[in-house]
């Protein structure tokens, strides 16, 4: 659901953002973090929700209200040495409060979330359970490769938040790649009920998990499912960048072959580009499908991949898909020498069924 507007009377406190020195304005009633999105400050980030802690830091002045949030991501002994989640603060006070995990390349790419209104321009079925579909905007938005947005559908009074497919080089139509699940409140509607024209606001830019530029060290790309979305702008974006080449190795993560989609857009691009290579493993390949790639779970193909590489250690890697994927994946690359500052990911976590 769209988030309620507040009025423009109410108090304004400032929060002192340390090391980096930023002055925040926030209204009383409204999160830290929408604040910074709101003013352009690109913090670090992810669920939005509590669920994370991306955006854990420590209060060291300033009175509060932490809205509800999951003890996986702030614990009793973090709340007893005064550990906050930006995306559950409330401010009553002026604050100041020290950033744990601050990317100085985030703060430099910040761009202020806005609303974008538009309209459902195309549905296309990828797969029997993933789905591609294309939103024209009004206005266009300007993001990174590899961010997302949250998608209000006001007919249906649904909001879901879904990364962009598409490259900012197209920035008034966004394509999203989605899975539907059984029971899903957003992705049912598109066998349907989103027609061609059902109207949508857009909001974003989100996601610290962008493309780095002017990097010429391998690139490392894994996902799975719905995670696709992301990683293919990524891919996309570095393509038609005009960089230097560099080393690319893209490893998707499926069930079956039917699971699988763009192979041939894969193709091209291995032709096109100087060192790259696309990877998909199926986990539970079936009689009928005649494979003749990897198979068993994507973090075990990626740490037999990463041998041919004798650095890792300035190597760029995107993670995308479920929580599960994200968290085998991790310390596979770890252990492959790309190191922890390098590492990117977005953890893709099933909206509550309505």
């Amino acid at each position: 659901m769209a988030e309620k507007a507040l009025p423009l009377d109410v108090p304004v406190y400032t929060v002192r953002l340390e090391p980096v020195g930023i002055d925040l304005e926030v209204r009383e009633g409204e999160t830290v973090l929408n604040a910074a999105f709101r003013q352009g400050v690109a913090l670090p980030h992810g669920c939005k929700e509590g669920q994370c802690s991306a955006c854990k830091c420590i209060l060291h002045d300033g009175d509060i209200e932490l809205l509800k949030y999951s003890t996986f991501a702030l614990s009793e002994i973090d709340r007893d040495t005064n550990h906050i989640l930006l995306c559950r603060t409330i401010a009553y006070s002026d604050m100041q409060v020290e950033l744990l995990n601050y990317d100085e390349e985030l703060l430099s790419h910040a761009i202020p979330v806005r609303d974008y209104p538009g309209a459902i321009a195309e549905v296309e079925w990828l797969t029997h359970d993933i789905a591609r579909f294309a939103v024209d905007l009004e206005t266009p938005m300007k993001f990174f490769a590899g961010q997302y947005a949250d998608i209000t559908v006001p007919a249906f009074n649904i909001m879901r938040s879904y990364s962009m497919a598409s490259t900012p080089d197209r920035p008034d139509r966004l394509d999203f790649i989605i899975k539907r699940y059984p029971g899903g409140a957003f992705s049912a509607l598109l066998d349907d009920k989103l027609e061609v024209g059902t109207p949508m606001i857009v909001k974003g830019p989100y996601g610290g998990c962008f493309r780095r530029e002017h990097r010429s060290a391998p690139m490392l790309l894994v996902g799975g499912g719905s995670g696709m979305s992301p990683l293919w702008s990524i891919l996309n974006d570095q393509a038609t960048s005009g960089e230097p080449g560099r080393p690319i190795r893209l490893f998707y993560g499926a069930r079956s072959r039917r699971d699988l989609f763009w192979l041939d857009r894969f193709a091209e691009l291995t032709e096109r580009l100087p060192d790259f290579k696309f990877i998909p493993a199926l986990s539970a390949a079936e009689s009928t499908d005649d494979w003749h790639g990897a198979t068993g779970f994507i973090h075990d193909v990626v740490r037999e991949a990463l041998v041919e590489f004798d650095d890792l250690s300035d190597a760029d890697a995107y993670s995308c898909g479920p929580p599960p994927l994200i968290d085998a994946v991790v310390p596979v690359l770890q252990i492959a020498g790309v190191e922890p500052e390098r590492m990117y990911f977005d953890k893709f976590t099933q909206a509550p069924l309505q």
